[in-house]
């Protein structure tokens, strides 16, 4: 059915309208047919894939030089507390398991700097918003 103005050779605005909501309809629904995927499952995958652990160059450095070796446990157990600051919405936070601190910038899940009870002497953690103890 094409309904032309009198006045023009133009398709009405229900014409248009039609041929184009029905073209999009179609493809939305292909889409949702390829793509079972719910959300909860895209931001589970977003969230975990986000999850991975990175060290500073100078965070490197500075478990080499101190000698300090991570368990898979202890770098699960810091993951899991530069998580916990995220989730509160820290930014640089202190975290502090066995005899060990680090500072991680928990937005970009990357380790700034580690220490361990030897080099903390004075206890006094500066350019931090937050701390966490795993």
């Amino acid at each position: 059915m094409r309904v032309l103005n009198p006045n023009s050779q133009y398709p009405s605005i229900q014409e248009t309208a039609s041929r184009y909501l029905k073209d999009a309809g179609s493809r939305g629904q292909r889409g949702t047919e390829e793509n079972k995927t719910s959300f909860a499952e895209i931001l589970q995958e977003k969230q975990t894939a986000g999850a991975e652990l990175k060290f500073s160059k100078h965070a490197s450095g500075r478990l080499s030089d101190r000698n300090i070796e991570l368990s898979d446990s202890q770098l699960n157990r810091l993951m899991a507390g530069t998580q916990k600051a995220s989730q509160k919405g820290i930014n640089e936070t202190l975290v502090i398991m066995d005899e060990l601190a680090f500072i991680v910038n928990a937005r970009n899940n990357t380790v700034i700097t580690a220490m361990d009870q030897k080099e903390s002497d004075e206890n006094v953690f500066t350019n931090i918003d937050g701390a966490v103890i795993v």
